[in-house]
């Protein structure tokens, strides 16, 4: 077959191109949406999440048959349109459960130890002071895990080995798994208001759009934290924003924000003629979040593990022969998206 891939560094084309030497490999860089100009007769576009697959991308590959997303999200790809072409979408399940729980606990670590302050002032003032660095235990806290699916179940696993109160949001329950580790599912509402801490395990879709928001983010408990390693969209900007600025939330670890794409390149969107307010206004409430003491902001790296890496581009692979042989897996539907 002929693949188009577009990739984010030398050792996923170094893997694929070893794995699928048996097919005809377009190599470039990510994302596909900075080569203009482009167009390809390949059967099979592989794409990570910095590239948006939507009509005009789809018109440029007029014989495209199979979309391989390395990533478990799909909500940069236009599934409706996709489905129209006849084309199969395909993506990574189960790649990063632990991997993306750990950075999430990692978040929260840094937040409630102020780990990033306490290094700071070593390495930059070289004071040993112990002064305003005073953090809180995790055991005793509760936290409020949205979203139960395979990262959500290891962020309840490490919560208990922490000894934490959990609560739990999610229309699926499992009642075994909520027995063997002592959680308790509660409305969204309810667990806004209970928890100490509160961390999205969701993927983005039209149900999830601003879980958090203007109307709830004053219900939330008092002095509480936010950590999100879902995607940006999933809390509003705005509304977190508010919630610290009236100190109602008392700080936020963010893998993802609202926004993202245009963070990359936030001059161009400031140098359009006719700029769209709504997005200018995310832009700057995304430096208000960067500079605020009590948030910290990580690249979308929470899937950024040499073990995660190797995971996401075995099932690639397999998901590509797969399809070769006419047995397509790891399918993606819209309602699906869970």
């Amino acid at each position: 077959m002929k693949i188009a891939c577009f990739y984010n560094d030398l050792v996923e084309k170094d893997y694929l191109e070893k794995n699928l030497k048996d097919n005809n490999i377009e190599f470039l860089p990510e994302p596909m949406n900075d080569h203009s100009g482009w167009k390809s007769d390949a059967e099979v576009l592989s794409v990570f999440v910095k590239s948006n697959v939507g009509a005009k991308e789809m018109d440029l590959m007029p014989n495209l048959k199979f979309i391989a997303t390395r990533s478990t999200g799909f909500d940069h790809i236009d599934l409706d349109e996709a489905k129209k072409r006849g084309i199969i979408v395909s993506n990574i399940p189960t790649y990063g459960e632990n991997t993306v729980a750990e950075l999430a606990f990692a978040l929260i670590l840094n937040l409630s130890r102020k780990m990033y302050e306490s290094y700071d002032r070593v390495r930059s003032e070289g004071s040993f002071s112990q002064v305003g660095l005073r953090g809180f235990d995790l055991m005793g806290k509760t936290i409020g895990v949205v979203g139960t699916g395979h990262i959500g179940r290891y962020v309840i696993k490490m919560a208990h080995g922490f000894g934490m109160k959990i609560l739990s949001f999610d229309i699926n329950k499992d009642e075994e798994f909520k027995k063997e580790y002592g959680f308790e599912y509660v409305e969204l509402e309810e667990l806004f208001a209970s928890s100490d801490i509160v961390t999205f395990h969701v993927p983005y879709n039209p149900h999830t759009h601003h879980l958090i928001n203007k109307d709830n983010i004053k219900n939330f408990k008092k002095g509480s934290y936010i950590i999100n390693t879902s995607r940006g969209a999933v809390v509003e900007t705005d509304a977190l924003v508010y919630g610290l600025k009236e100190g109602i939330i008392a700080g936020a670890g963010l893998d993802v924000l609202e926004e993202e794409g245009p963070m990359f390149d936030h001059m161009l969107a400031f140098g359009e003629s006719h700029p769209n307010e709504t997005v200018l206004k995310t832009l700057l409430e995304n430096h208000y979040l960067i500079d605020h003491p009590n948030v910290i902001i990580t690249p979308h790296n929470a899937f950024n593990t040499n073990e995660a890496i190797e995971r996401i581009l075995e099932t690639t692979v397999e998901n590509i022969n797969a399809f070769s042989k006419g047995t397509p897996q790891n399918i993606v539907e819209k309602r699906k998206n869970r």
